[in-house]
């Protein structure tokens, strides 16, 4: 499985934000229809919320790829 350590800049980022910025998704719209869809695991579990907020300590997983948020200066 495929580890992308992202490095927050502010307390939080939004779920289909964090998947644009990561490339798991080429558009904002791609990544809120995979959201939509089930596709995404927030922890292990499903998270429906297109705009969630991801903080750091957490793991984003789609298909075979991860990510995993950082606090900003980590």
């Amino acid at each position: 499985m495929d580890t992308i350590e992202f490095e927050l800049r502010g307390d939080h980022i939004a779920l289909d934000a964090l998947l644009k910025a990561t490339g798991l998704a080429p558009s904002g719209g791609s990544a809120r229809q995979l959201i939509v869809a089930g596709e995404v695991r927030v922890d292990g579990q499903v998270e429906l919320r297109k705009t969630a907020k991801m903080r750091a300590g957490q793991l984003v997983q789609l298909g075979d790829a991860q990510v995993r948020i950082a606090a900003a200066g980590y």
